[in-house]
């Protein structure tokens, strides 16, 4: 198959008017077939690497049928790659956690590819939890981790760390043995402490401003630590409410588009209506777009926008659309070391390709060349 007449992502120039070759599931050189898509925008599918459910399911439930859904939704959003974040939970609950993600990625049961396990906890700390549970918060521990890889079958990918708690060096240390990416958040560190954390060897910071100190002229803390390690990548949560239109433009000029990596941290209640559902042995309150925790409407808790609907929210902020698919599908799959064969619509990678119109709406998705949502012309 060959598509043509559409603007086509390129990593390093941007929008670029060429033809998309498709042949055996690869993007390829040259093809048969020609399938017009005027008008239209051709992008890599995307990798949602901190996301914790949506219609319905949350992967804490550690449920097969409840992952398959995930997979199945996300997929039809475009998003093609999917490495769900656990909550902080009971260590028994996170090990059926990693066992259900290794036993989903034996299976290849379809929808989106799962390429990791996310643990956004528990080795957090209590001042900074956030929407999760304070019951299960467990200071750094290697040992754990360890047994919790082995339970994934080594599909854990990155770990969330409140570099002041105790341990957290070795622990960091540790976890890249363990081929384990340290993302800081849910912390109190200040820009020492967390400078200390990235030296040994932390490269990611967890939905930036959120569950952190503030970044100010006097205590720049873990925003500004980040800044000052170029291989350090920040997750940024565009959904229009967790961070004002001005700094996320203000964070893309700071970091620059190879070192923002969008995230969703979308909860059960994506595409399913307002009300309340449960969340990691507590309750939200989702109203619109906005998901609180139940009785406490000044606490967030994740987002209702998956990661399509959080890139277009970027782009109307008056992020580049070359920029903002940079941010959810180049840098989140160089992360967790898939962008040799997904990631970009380079010739001799995977056909996983979103097909937006001239409004950046949806209008069909590729996945391995096959077309498994919406139409071409």
């Amino acid at each position: 198959m060959k598509i043509t007449g559409a603007m086509v992502f390129d990593p390093k120039e941007g929008f670029v008017s060429r033809e998309l070759c498709i042949r055996e599931g690869l993007i390829v050189q040259q093809a048969e077939g020609e399938v017009r898509a005027p008008g239209c925008y051709l992008i890599p599918g995307l990798t949602d690497l901190h996301f914790h459910g949506c219609v319905g399911e949350d992967f804490s439930d550690a449920t097969a049928g409840g992952l398959q859904k995930m997979a199945d939704y996300e997929l039809s959003r475009g998003i093609t790659q999917i490495c769900p974040a656990g909550m902080t939970l009971g260590e028994d609950t996170l090990t059926a956690i990693c066992r259900n993600a290794a036993a989903h990625r034996a299976k290849e049961p379809g929808g989106a590819e799962l390429v990791g396990v996310n643990l956004e906890g528990p080795f957090l700390c209590k001042a900074k939890k956030g929407a999760q549970n304070e019951a299960f918060l467990h200071d750094p521990d290697l040992d754990m981790l360890h047994r919790l890889q082995q339970a994934a079958q080594g599909m854990v990918k990155l770990v969330t760390l409140a570099a002041e708690q105790p341990g957290a060096l070795e622990f960091i240390q540790g976890a890249r043995q363990e081929g384990v990416t340290v993302s800081l958040g849910h912390t109190t560190a200040d820009y020492d402490t967390a400078c200390a954390a990235y030296k040994a060897g932390a490269r990611q910071a967890t939905h930036l401003f959120n569950a952190m100190p503030p970044f100010t002229h006097r205590e720049p803390g873990v925003v500004g630590a980040a800044f000052d390690y170029p291989e350090v990548k920040v997750e940024l949560i565009s959904d229009g409410v967790h961070i004002h239109p001005s700094v996320v433009r203000a964070v893309f000029r700071l970091f620059g588009k190879d070192r923002v990596i969008l995230i969703s941290d979308s909860l059960r209640a994506t595409g399913m209506p307002d009300g309340r559902y449960p969340f990691g042995g507590q309750e939200i309150e989702v109203r619109g777009n906005r998901a609180t925790m139940a009785g406490d409407p000044n606490t967030l808790a994740g987002s209702v926008s998956d990661l399509l609907a959080c890139l277009k929210t970027a782009v109307s902020f008056g992020i580049p659309l070359a920029d903002a698919v940079t941010a959810a599908a180049v840098n989140p799959a160089k992360v967790l070391g898939i962008y040799h064969r997904l990631g970009s619509l380079d010739v001799g990678k995977q056909a996983n390709v979103a097909v937006l119109d001239e409004h950046l709406e949806l209008k069909a998705v590729l996945f391995h060349g096959d077309l498994v949502s919406g139409s071409l012309d």
